[in-house]
């Protein structure tokens, strides 16, 4: 008999699209990049600035990547000399609050997760 609980019934399914979606947005260059561009939109240089150790090769993959999930937008501004200014989307919007929570739980059990890693290697497995 199928199980019916609500909790099957709602289970998420990771899907090889979702996997890629969540590798694409949730990697480490990508949190830092929305953490600067939800409080202000920025050019390449003052992202380059707020985030000091990425490298320029890894920030222009990361915006690339954003700008082509629909998550920042990149708009040429007419000055002289031309300059380009990255600024979150409506859509990118949208991740603050689940991006929040995650790391809430990441700050909140931090020490847990160090203390079973230390029993992990402690234990030689």
């Amino acid at each position: 008999m199928p199980e019916t609980s609500p909790r099957a019934h709602d289970a998420l399914e990771i899907t090889a699209p979702h996997r890629e979606l969540l590798d694409q947005v949730l990697d480490k260059w990508s949190l830092e990049v929305l953490a600067v561009l939800c409080e202000s939109p920025s050019r390449f240089n003052g992202l380059r600035r707020a985030i000091p150790a990425v490298t320029q090769k890894s920030l222009t993959a990361t915006l690339r990547r954003l700008e082509r999930n629909g998550i920042v937008e990149r708009e040429v501004v007419a000055t002289r000399p031309v300059a380009v200014e990255y600024r979150i989307t409506p859509l990118g919007k949208t991740m603050r609050e689940p991006v929040d929570v995650l790391l809430a739980w990441i700050r909140d059990h931090t020490p847990e997760v160090e203390r079973a890693r230390d029993r992990f290697d402690a234990a030689g497995t």
